[in-house]
């Protein structure tokens, strides 16, 4: 599946918003992708994820065990690309501002992990939950995304292999250098790390 036909998805589905957003990362930009409105459709979530995880099989030669997806934006493309690569999935969550693994689940001594996310913008996020992961005994041997929209900047940063559906370039901006366009729009905090507890 190419760029285009991904776009299109996100197109179909409204999920490519224009405003004043700032990121999981704590940048701001004026596009987000709500990933959670194109995986409400079961089908177009099935669509997508399999052809990520044939991606996932051309590039990530080891065995994976199992997929493990930050809460909450890799919730649902985790399981569903646990579901495609036939591994279980578990997913971690904050707590106290720190990912844990909750809800009974555990990963397997030196299991060879898949990350899922969402998006991936700086990889913020992913490297959270690498250490969520190595502090429960696992190994991380790659990562996938729907989105990376760092114009494939993000993975030289997260020291394992990036596998995304599609790749973007969208700008996003620190607090203390917005541009004209963005200065006097108030911004919106979408993502799920701002939530309150």
């Amino acid at each position: 599946m190419k760029n285009d036909a991904v776009l299109k998805e996100f197109k179909d589905a409204g999920a490519i918003l224009n405003g004043h957003f700032i990121l999981s990362s704590g940048l701001h930009s004026d596009t987000y992708l709500q990933c959670a409105r194109v995986l409400m459709d079961a089908a177009r979530a099935e669509r997508l994820c399999k052809a990520l995880a044939k991606l996932v099989k051309k590039r990530i030669t080891t065995r994976i065990d199992i997929v493990v997806a930050p809460a909450m934006g890799g919730v649902v493309v985790g399981y569903e690309m646990g579901r495609q690569l036939g591994v279980p999935a578990v997913f971690c969550e904050r707590q106290d501002g720190v990912f844990q693994l909750r809800r009974g689940f555990d990963i397997p001594p030196s299991a060879n992990v898949l990350v899922v996310e969402d998006v991936v913008t700086t990889g913020k996020s992913s490297r959270e939950t690498y250490q969520c992961i190595l502090d429960h005994g696992g190994i991380v041997i790659g990562e996938a995304s729907l989105v990376d929209r760092s114009g494939g900047k993000a993975e030289e940063t997260l020291g394992v292999p990036l596998v995304s559906l599609m790749t973007l370039e969208v700008a996003a901006f620190p607090a203390d250098a917005l541009p004209a366009h963005l200065k006097d729009v108030p911004a919106v905090k979408p993502g799920s790390r701002w939530m309150k507890k």
